[in-house]
């Protein structure tokens, strides 16, 4: 059975999206503020929160925000009435998985959703990736570079995981639209702002870039050597 927190201080929504999933096998949690929805999150192991953004007390970029510094990667879909490109960048900024605006096809959001979850239940080994200085461990689903450790969100680490497996190969954009959404497919700057937030990790601290793009194709790994 998964779990799910809904943030959200509109009530009329909140009520829509428990009746929607009352239907399946859903174990539902609330907050209608922002300090009870990162005590919650913090305190319970959710499968997915969806998060509203407007929110009393402390708003969802900031609840995002301070989840992912105390190191819990549980999957957030940002679910709210700021439609702006720049809102929808600054939620995945903030540490978002997914972002959609209200109001909302709610057969979309299962499916985004399922996605998210499935994604961050898959089934892991016991066995660890490496490329060059790159390491990834599949049990933990933690990411190192040079020994350094990434911070990384439960889509990033999936981008990097697909981009490690088959280094020093291209992974295309389709590979990775496939992998993340299947047949529905976000706006481009969605994936851009993944590979953004991946880069800021993996290369941002660095003196040299692992992740290349491939123009008008995709994304490879390259192995450099690393000056401590």
């Amino acid at each position: 059975m998964k779990r799910i927190l809904i943030v959200e201080d509109n009530k009329e929504i909140a009520g829509i999206l428990f009746d929607y999933f009352a239907s399946e096998e859903v174990e539902l949690d609330y907050a209608d503020n922002g300090e009870l929805a990162l005590k919650l999150a913090l305190e319970s192991g959710f499968d997915a929160i969806i998060l509203d953004l407007m929110l009393p007390r402390m708003d969802g970029l900031t609840v995002c925000e301070k989840l992912r510094e105390a190191g819990n990667g549980t999957p957030v879909l940002m679910l709210t009435a700021l439609d702006s490109r720049n809102d929808m960048l600054n939620g995945f900024n903030y540490g978002a998985d997914d972002y959609l605006t209200k109001p909302v096809d709610l057969e979309i959001l299962d499916a985004r959703l399922r996605a998210l979850i499935k994604r961050y239940r898959r089934a892991v080994t016991d066995s660890s990736l490496e490329f060059g200085s790159l390491l990834i461990d599949q049990k933990t689903h933690q990411a190192y570079r040079n020994g350094v450790r990434l911070l990384l969100n439960p889509t990033t680490y999936s981008i990097l995981e697909l981009l490690c497996q088959r280094a020093p190969e291209i992974v295309t954009r389709t590979d990775i639209i496939n992998m993340l959404w299947q047949d529905n497919e976000p706006s481009n700057d969605v994936l851009r702002s993944h590979i953004y937030q991946l880069r800021t990790q993996l290369d941002k601290p660095f003196a040299s870039s692992m992740l290349i793009t491939v123009p008008k194709v995709g994304f490879r790994l390259e192995n450099v050597n690393e000056k401590n």
